[in-house]
């Protein structure tokens, strides 16, 4: 369902074709156009409205099927309806309904266009790409790398080498970056988009670790992060095929001119710093750009001025913020962890399976594409971030309570129990069970009186017994009492002819 929304959401907000739809959500475009037309047929367009969840989409897009009317049906002369898509304003749509006017029990136009795809795969031959303007900005990284060197040790460090360019105006941007990890790979992302001044509608990426988690040629599994960049953007990731190397085959010229004009111009310079070697490599890229190309009479600069340009999409207000996902599961103390940190969730999600979004600022946790908590992101490992609405009601009348006031209460006993207060606090993983161990622990002033709590604190603390449970049996064994004496004042001085006193030193 989810990417049934992709499908709609793609092909009426953003007016894509269903070939386009079809190849950023990895569904064949028959089905994406099956999609659609089930959804105008159920009354559904974009936005859909909040309350239909995905089970209530289900069953408007998929309406449980008449057994009685599966017949066996006749196989459409697939050469013809062929040989008929070539002429202008033939469509699938005319063809199936020539062949149900022929045939009442034929096939449904879902599984026509299905079976008519199958056929098609056996004899499509490789074709020339076709670059529209400002639909793809191809990316990849360089083999090679650039050396950057520093200035106080001379020490050399390599650095990673990006390359974007535009498939209609071969528009080209590069950067050079520490490495090729996701923070780098996205970085390179905004300041190309940054670079070219606007936004085509695809992306089209190898199939690298960073951007790509799963490779496959029908459905590749895209990084949520890079997805999080493109719905930023409004855009799609189209990752080339798996061992397809014509499928980016602009970029793959790209690299080529790069490693040509750029890296071997400036392999004979010593860079300092990486801002320098940037400096470097844009100087060169912008020669590249308003070269004039052979064979068009125009520079890339110019192409894209004429063609790309007025295509692309504008570029968003704000620049996308990096941001990272994890996926985690909702402990029984309502926590999750991120980066050694626990943020809390609603308690109603224990045990269920959530997102998180982290940037520098923000971790934000969402349930089946809904934000259910937000917190600010803390660098404080294995400590808690807890949100008094996501506690259970046992747990809410600990709110109040702070490490201070603990130490408060603590401190009406004695200092002992100060000690053990302290130690329970740093040895529970979370702070209200720390609390709950402690107010326990304060309630046997009850039944036992300060003056032995104080001394059972003494005796825990000496042989490590730091919990309720280990308090409470030192109390009901009368464990206590060797330590639960009445301290007693000190005895008068001496006075002797032979001490001076004190009076003797003024």
């Amino acid at each position: 369902m989810r990417k049934i929304r992709d499908v709609l959401r793609l092909t009426h907000a953003m007016g894509m074709s269903r070939r386009l739809a079809g190849e950023a959500t990895g569904i064949g475009k028959t089905a994406v156009g099956e999609y659609v037309r089930r959804a105008t047929v159920a009354g559904l367009s974009w936005p859909i409205p909040d309350e239909i969840d995905d089970g209530e989409l289900e069953r408007r897009l998929f309406p449980p099927a008449d057994a009685a009317s599966r017949v066996a049906r006749s196989e459409p002369d697939w050469s013809y309806i062929h040989a008929e898509l070539k002429r202008r304003g033939v469509t699938l749509a005319l063809l199936w309904q020539e062949y149900r006017a022929e045939d009442r029990q034929g096939y449904a136009y879902s599984w026509f266009c299905e079976r008519y795809g199958n056929w098609r795969k056996r004899i499509s031959p490789t074709m020339r790409q076709t670059h529209l303007a400002g639909e793809k900005l191809f990316v990849d990284w360089a083999g090679d790398t650039m050396p950057v060197f520093d200035p106080a040790t001379g020490e050399e460090y390599r650095a990673h080498i990006f390359v974007a360019t535009l498939g209609a105006s071969n528009y080209t941007y590069a950067e050079a970056r520490w490495s090729e990890t996701l923070p780098d790979w996205i970085g390179a992302h905004v300041n190309a988009l940054a670079a070219i001044g606007g936004v085509p509608k695809a992306l089209v990426p190898d199939n690298l670790k960073a951007g790509i988690t799963k490779p496959s040629r029908y459905e590749p599994g895209i990084n949520r992060t890079y997805q999080d960049l493109a719905d930023h953007y409004g855009c799609v990731v189209l990752p080339a095929r798996v061992m397809k190397p014509r499928d980016k085959a602009k970029v793959e010229g790209a690299v080529l001119i790069v490693q040509r004009f750029v890296l071997a111009k400036l392999r004979n310079r010593r860079h300092f710093s990486l801002a320098e070697l940037n400096a470097a490599i844009k100087d060169c890229v912008a020669t590249i750009n308003a070269k004039v190309m052979r064979g068009f009479g125009k520079s890339r600069i110019d192409l894209l001025e004429m063609l790309d340009r007025p295509a692309l999409n504008a570029l968003p207000n704000a620049a996308y913020s990096f941001a990272e996902w994890k996926r985690a599961r909702v402990a029984p103390d309502y926590h999750i962890e991120i980066a050694g940190h626990y943020y809390s969730a609603p308690s109603k999600l224990i045990r269920e399976i959530v997102d998180a979004r982290i940037t520098s600022a923000t971790v934000e946790i969402f349930h089946k594409g809904q934000r259910v908590a937000s917190h600010v992101f803390s660098p404080v490992r294995h400590r808690h971030t807890t949100t008094t609405e996501h506690m259970p009601s046992a747990h809410r009348r600990y709110a109040e309570w702070t490490p201070a006031k603990m130490m408060n209460e603590a401190a009406k006993v004695g200092p002992a129990t100060v000690a053990l207060f302290e130690a329970i606090m740093r040895a529970k993983p979370h702070p209200e069970q720390g609390f709950r161990s402690c107010l326990g622990i304060v309630g046997l002033a009850r039944s036992y009186g300060v003056i032995r709590l104080e001394a059972a604190s003494r005796r825990g603390n000496d042989i490590g017994a730091t919990s309720y449970g280990s308090i409470a049996s030192i109390l009901k064994h009368g464990l206590d009492k060797v330590f639960a004496t009445e301290p007693t004042p000190d005895a008068p001085p001496l006075r002797h002819g032979n001490i001076r006193g004190s009076g003797y030193y003024h």
